[in-house]
């Protein structure tokens, strides 16, 4: 399903020519019409340490260790036969011959006078004397250029080099060419033994590409089938969804890369909207306008938009290509979940605000303290899982969460966010509007009391000793966090000195605080001896909820004071 989905967005796509790919080709060989050298003209490309040269669409085969030519585009090994420092002669002028018959074949099969061109250089070549550039590197890619026209480009060359590479990878199986059924254009055909392709741009992976189709050891081997035989691709499909693969990677609007993880997504027709971009960049207005159809049953984000939609996760695996996920649905429904996804996540920044809209990014970066070396991949598959397919947070995510929480002794809004989306993706019935988006003064959980009490009484610290390097938060949050009976005696008792300074010293401030004291206070009997994980998570969200509650009430309390110095006359300021 996944490789016939690929093919049928491949047909979509203005996809280089049959068996040509995108190749760095460092120097042109310039050439007269009688294949006389012109000289050599260097290209640029992105730069860097080692330039490689401007991208051609140039042709391609699969090569690993054998000697396997590429027709009129290749290395300088291949083109000119000149030896990199540890190669050995003998092997070049293997590679060297094999081109060279290469193009003289493609010249008696085409007429074309610049192939002519070509092999009149190559028969007349002479290493020896040849102008080479500064610092020529064989390893590099050569192509012609005869007067102007470039051999590769033109279509009876593009046209003889798709029949012959076809031809190519059959004769270098070793075996001769049988029929079998391509599982996905269900034609009898010649299956590739090794898919030309690979599919590049996977975290891990080898910069070579790899395969998606692939049994390299008999325990993947099945009915003495093995390489890519294991499931049957003629050339022509195995070529479209390989290219079509690669091309979903390269496009930042079809794709999002997170730690071992790539996920591909598309559509089976052309669609404005992209999942893919609001996941991995979320712009709060497009969030809203998603938020609010869902909301009101409009047709932009409700499951009447029928286009199939596909989603699917890639990762590294030796040298092959491991799929993770799959998803077939449509638009609607996906959008439908992305709905749910983003309101789950709503909560108020840190000073009180409305928050943005978070990435996936970010989300999973609050599981872990490294998110480029230790991100498991089930955590964004289990993100993207709920933001395209819907359904319940796993319980995992939530002690990943929790326990970041206890290790940096401090709640970050991503964390705060998914902790929420965990707690609630696991409650029936909850509607867009039930986000626990910021303080809920109604709330009178024991656990979420309890956060709210801690965090007030660390506002009781800092407010009567400022600058103070190390609050309660720093020594406590752990406990407090999991068994409240055993610390909050204590606290408390503690906070009573700095009560008494702020009364003496900053009434306000003192007034302020120990009417929130009480508020909370009166809600708890007693302190629960421990919490579960589902009650650590609501204290994490009552002590971020009254942080940001504060700090929201501080600034407006500056604010205020502020507008009124401005509104008095300077008599009155005196």
């Amino acid at each position: 399903m996944l490789l016939e989905k690929l093919c049928e967005y491949a047909n979509r796509l203005d996809l280089p020519p049959e068996m040509y790919i995108k190749t760095p080709i460092r120097w042109l060989i310039d050439l007269d019409r009688e294949g006389n050298l012109l000289g050599f003209v260097a290209t640029e490309g992105k730069g860097g340490k080692r330039e490689r040269g401007k991208e051609f669409l140039a042709p391609h085969v699969a090569r690993s260790s054998g000697v396997r030519a590429k027709l009129l585009a290749d290395t300088g090994e291949y083109v000119l036969g000149i030896a990199r420092e540890k190669s050995k002669p003998a092997r070049i002028e293997q590679c060297h011959r094999a081109f060279v018959d290469l193009v003289k074949t493609c010249a008696e099969s085409t007429h074309e006078p610049s192939v002519n061109a070509v092999c009149h250089f190559l028969e007349r070549l002479n290493v020896q004397a040849l102008p080479l550039p500064e610092a020529f590197d064989p390893s590099l890619n050569l192509t012609f250029r005869v007067e102007d026209t470039m051999p590769i480009d033109l279509p009876s060359v593009r046209s003889f080099w798709a029949t012959t590479a076809s031809d190519y990878e059959e004769d270098a199986a070793g075996q001769p060419s049988t029929l079998m059924q391509c599982l996905i254009c269900g034609e009898m055909r010649p299956p590739v033994k090794r898919l030309p392709f690979k599919i590049k741009r996977i975290p891990g992976g080898q910069t070579s590409g790899m395969a998606i189709i692939s049994a390299n050891v008999p325990a993947f081997e099945s009915y003495g089938l093995e390489a890519s035989l294991i499931a049957p691709t003629c050339a022509a499909c195995g070529e479209r969804f390989s290219k079509a693969a690669n091309e979903l990677i390269e496009n930042d609007r079809t794709h999002i890369t997170m730690g071992p993880l790539v996920y591909l997504c598309w559509t089976r027709e052309d669609h404005r909207f992209s999942f893919a971009s609001l996941l991995s960049a979320p712009e709060p207005e497009e969030v809203k306008a998603l938020l609010n159809a869902a909301s009101s049953g409009k047709e932009a984000a409700t499951d009447i938009d029928e286009t199939p939609f596909y989603a699917t996760a890639f990762s590294a695996s030796g040298g092959r290509v491991a799929v993770r996920d799959w998803l077939d649905t449509t638009v609607g429904e996906a959008k439908r979940h992305l709905a749910r996804y983003f309101a789950l996540q709503r909560i108020v920044e840190r000073n009180g605000t409305e928050g943005r809209p978070l990435r996936l990014y970010d989300l999973a970066a609050a599981t872990v303290r490294d998110l480029n070396q230790e991100l498991p991949p089930n955590v964004p598959r289990a993100l993207l899982h709920v933001a395209l397919k819907g359904g319940p947070l796993p319980t995992w995510l939530l002690f990943q969460a929790v326990k970041r929480n206890r290790s940096e002794q401090r709640i970050t809004r991503p964390r705060a966010a998914l902790i929420k989306m965990v707690l609630l993706s696991q409650q029936d019935h909850v509607t867009l509007e039930e986000t626990m988006e910021k303080l809920d003064s109604m709330n009178r959980d024991p656990a979420y009391l309890c956060g709210r009490l801690f965090a007030l009484l660390e506002a009781v610290q800092r407010a009567a000793i400022p600058g103070s390097n190390t609050t309660i938060t720093d020594r406590f949050f752990g406990t407090a966090s999991s068994a409240p009976a055993s610390v909050f005696g204590r606290l408390l008792r503690g906070a009573q000195a700095h009560l008494n300074k702020l009364r003496k010293e900053k009434p306000g401030t003192y007034e302020a605080l120990q009417r929130r004291l009480e508020d909370v206070q009166v809600g708890l009997a007693t302190f629960p001896r421990t919490l579960t994980l589902e009650k650590q998570g609501l204290f994490s969200l009552g002590y971020y909820h009254q942080r940001a509650a504060d700090r929201a009430a501080a600034i407006a309390y500056r604010q205020a004071h502020e507008d009124k110095a401005m509104d008095l006359t300077p008599s009155e300021a005196d």
